[in-house]
């Protein structure tokens, strides 16, 4: 089972791998600011912050939702984000003699790609109108499935299952 797992994150990381690598050749960086990177930062950051928000609120983990976590989560997203190259990027403007532009360059990748996760954030729990019943959190997240007549998840409740 856990080498099936390793082999989801590795098919995800590698579509993520190549995801990124045509983004870079479809964005490069002309004017010095490597736009790519940037890109696929604060896009991995907000797709992250739609998956785990929204597998969070579909319940607690099963194998299913593992799965999805694992191989879009921690392969796709996790291949496709560069966070390594930020710094190697940031490291060669600073050597570049580019200090503000090195500076601005991580200051906005950090600051934006916090931003971008918690609009993915937001974006996955905005209501769907659909009013699942489920009791929330104190953040609006879903809470563990809880009978609203006492019995156990197991159990229908009163009126289901007739």
């Amino acid at each position: 089972m856990r080498f099936r797992l390793g082999l989801l994150v590795a098919l995800g990381g590698a579509i993520g791998t190549l995801a990124r690598f045509g983004l870079a050749e479809s964005l490069p960086a002309p004017d010095g600011v490597p736009w790519a990177t940037l890109t696929a930062n604060l896009l991995g950051s907000f797709l992250l912050g739609v998956l785990l928000e929204a597998l969070a609120r579909a319940g607690e983990e099963n194998q299913t939702r593992r799965r999805l976590r694992l191989s879009l989560g921690t392969g796709l997203l996790g291949g496709f984000t560069t966070f390594s190259s930020l710094a190697l990027e940031t490291e060669r403007l600073l050597a570049g003699g580019d200090g503000a532009l090195a500076g601005t360059y991580m200051l906005v990748s950090l600051v934006l790609g916090l931003l971008a996760a918690l609009a993915g954030i937001a974006v996955a729990s905005r209501p769907s109108g659909r009013g699942d019943g489920r009791p929330r959190g104190p953040h609006g997240l879903v809470g563990p499935h809880r009978p609203h007549d006492g019995g156990s998840p197991e159990e229908p409740s009163r009126g289901e299952g007739r």
